[in-house]
């Protein structure tokens, strides 16, 4: 099928578009010349929502206004400032609000979940990851076997992908589980491949896993704001995620995490404790005997930095006037579809999309490989750079372009396959 490729049909999709208008709700970065940037890097860093400027602005006057009386009083006090995030953020995952607390930082939030539920015993000591895992979580993980004294190198199973592959193949992974799953303790995944921008089939290696007696978890900074998910009813036991991606709330804002229903309320789970996951009707008696909240709260450890959450509150505010996660998906299969239907019409022979193409199989981001001989992926990054386009390169050979349903346009998309074939020629 033969695409389009003109800048009015672009602006003519953009007309038809009915979240277009969301791109006013956010702050674009400008070229030298006072032009917008092509930003195609929310995989990475969201742009910043106008609601989270004016929210965190809002914070600010009431901590001048008020100082510590903030913490009680005005519309949004300060001590629960996190549950005013947790009806939208337990909706974007698929989860009970009991279930979801916005708190600390993605891998210390990953590390708390590991010392309540890797709990190695007999010959059950493995802790399964991908090969290809995102650093800070292969050093978790690795950091985890060792504090549990067990040898790194021979309790870390690794998902790979098959020989000149990219992508990991599923029926590999489930092998692994029906030859090691009674030595498997614990998986920890990602629901999006960060370098390929692979979509893993979470429902299904949960069921298959816990079928086995093991414990999963998912890392979800690359999924979290972008796919539609169904963390409850997946009976996922534990999952992490940041909030600065596609949940648009900052540099190193606070985490997500969610911990199932069947766990919540047992108190006696194994934890790394904290005044602010005590139950609240006695937190501030200062009593040394910790009564863990009896939800996903119980592992929060102190009082939450209120200026991170007023930015993820104006953020999920932001996708709320947007119509919520699934609209945004909806968006977003477009708007890749858009995408990899013109890189492969104008540029097939030029660039190879190393992310799967198949609906169910990709989030926002598409990974490039550039396969002109002479020319390297990085030239190829740096000169869409010098032309208003940023985008994300990771080694050894990949440039992550994500369209952002919030933000994105189909004439971004346009002048993107325009400006790189430009750059190859």
């Amino acid at each position: 099928m033969t695409i389009d490729y003109s800048l009015d049909y672009a602006q003519k999709l953009d007309n038809q578009d009915p979240l277009a208008p969301m791109r006013a709700h956010f702050g674009i970065p400008k070229q030298i010349n006072g032009e917008d940037e092509y930003y195609f890097t929310g995989n990475s860093l969201g742009l910043q929502p106008k609601l989270a400027r004016e929210y965190v602005i809002e914070m600010l006057d009431a901590w001048q206004q008020r100082g510590v009386k903030g913490h009680f009083e005005g519309d949004y006090p300060w001590l629960p400032y996190h549950e005013f995030l947790t009806e939208q953020s337990a909706e974007l995952v698929g989860a009970l609000p009991e279930e979801v607390v916005m708190m600390n930082s993605l891998t210390a939030n990953l590390h708390l979940m590991m010392v309540s539920f890797y709990q190695p015993k007999g010959i059950r000591t493995k802790i399964l990851i991908e090969e290809h895992a995102f650093p800070s979580d292969h050093y978790a993980v690795e950091s985890q076997l060792k504090h549990h004294q067990q040898d790194a190198e021979s309790n870390m199973l690794l998902w790979q992908p098959r020989a000149d592959e990219e992508l990991l193949n599923h029926a590999d992974l489930y092998q692994i589980l029906e030859n090691h799953g009674d030595e498997i303790a614990m998986i920890l995944l990602p629901g999006v491949q960060y370098y390929t921008g692979q979509v893993l089939d979470i429902k299904t290696i949960t069921e298959k896993a816990q079928a086995k007696g093991i414990i999963v978890g998912f890392d979800l900074a690359h999924a979290a704001g972008n796919l539609v998910m169904e963390l409850h009813n997946w009976q996922v036991d534990f999952a992490c995620w940041c909030s600065y991606k596609y949940l648009n709330s900052g540099a190193g804002s606070v985490a997500g995490c969610f911990v199932h229903q069947k766990h919540v309320t047992d108190t006696s789970l194994n934890r790394f404790a904290g005044w602010w996951g005590h139950d609240k009707s006695s937190r501030f008696k200062m009593q040394n005997n910790f009564k863990a909240i009896p939800t996903a709260e119980g592992w929060q450890l102190s009082n939450p930095p209120v200026l991170s959450l007023a930015a993820i509150r104006g953020s999920l505010d932001t996708i709320k006037i947007a119509g919520g996660i699934k609209e945004l998906r909806k968006k977003s299969l477009k708007l890749s579809q858009y995408m990899i239907d013109l890189i492969n019409q104008e540029l097939g022979n030029s660039i190879r999309i190393i992310t799967p193409q198949p609906d169910n199989e990709r989030g926002c981001q598409l990974s490039l490989m550039v396969s002109v001989n002479g020319l390297d992926g990085k030239t190829m990054f740096n000169n869409l750079e010098k032309n208003g386009v940023t985008t994300d390169w990771r080694e050894p050979n990949v440039i992550r372009v994500a369209p952002v349903p919030l933000y994105n346009s189909y004439v971004d998309v346009y002048h993107f396959v325009r400006i790189l074939k430009e750059c190859l020629s």
